[in-house]
């Protein structure tokens, strides 16, 4: 076993343990998202990697904490989470969506704080920190927020005909962007580690120029790779997505061991 760190129930859950893993990779789900929209990519990477899922205040077990509306505080808290529970291990971090930059921020404390970025950055489904788009959709009233879900996808028509649940999920998706469309751009500021750009050909968030600029976050290697799809290309694309961080952490691995 390479070790264990103390990891916060409320913060991370793990749904396939690894402690046996040469490398982690932390999950940062979308807007009014949860950790277990990574529970199928958990599965598919776990025999190789410990799969870390950040759970967001405000939805699910933690509901009644409400959520977090400003996206620094929220890297600075899930930064302290993770501290808490390093283990050694090299890490990846992969973010979806608000996720991506949200990865981005926690990245950066790791980078000016702890001194050492995450061993790769891949991100997907939005634009770069530097070239945020800002919105209202945070300002609408409940109807103008199920037509943006509905718009890009990724929720279950069930959920938002169902006037409890939709409650919930209403809750969650505001206070998240509130977060990232209020977030202010970041210039300037690169990462001393790799970083992939994963996007969807017809993203509503996200132009495959955008996806591109990407580039100016990173002092390191940069690739781009574009699925069929739109904003939640993930549903469709579960495995393809599984084998391209498999094979950027095998990259990562080799290098390790070539210069030992």
């Amino acid at each position: 076993m390479t070790g264990s760190g103390k990891f916060d129930g409320q913060w991370i859950h793990r749904f396939h343990p690894n402690d046996d893993s040469e490398f982690r990779i932390v999950c940062f789900p979308h807007a009014g998202g949860s950790a277990n929209y990574f529970h199928a990519l958990s599965e598919a990477l776990s025999p190789e990697l410990d799969v870390l899922c950040v759970q967001y205040p405000g939805r699910q077990d933690r509901r009644a904490e409400g959520c977090v509306e400003n996206l620094a505080e929220l890297a600075d808290l899930t930064y302290a989470a993770l501290r808490r529970c390093e283990d050694g291990r090299p890490t990846v971090f992969f973010g979806h969506s608000m996720g991506s930059v949200l990865a981005f921020e926690v990245a950066r404390r790791y980078q000016d704080d702890a001194g050492t970025p995450p061993a790769r950055l891949l991100a997907s489904g939005y634009p770069p920190p530097s070239l945020l788009r800002g919105g209202t959709v945070h300002l609408r009233d409940d109807e103008g927020v199920i037509d943006e879900l509905r718009s890009v996808g990724g929720t279950d028509p069930v959920y938002l005909e169902n006037k409890h649940l939709r409650a919930s999920i209403l809750f969650a998706v505001r206070g998240d962007y509130t977060a990232i469309e209020t977030h202010p751009r970041v210039t300037g500021v690169r990462l001393d580690c790799p970083l992939t750009m994963l996007v969807g050909t017809d993203d509503p968030h996200t132009t495959i120029a955008e996806a591109e600029a990407w580039q100016e976050h990173t002092t390191g290697e940069f690739s781009l790779r574009v699925f069929e799809g739109g904003h939640f290309y993930l549903d469709e694309h579960g495995k393809d997505v599984a084998d391209l961080v498999s094979s950027a952490v095998r990259e990562l691995s080799a290098a390790r061991k070539a210069v030992r």
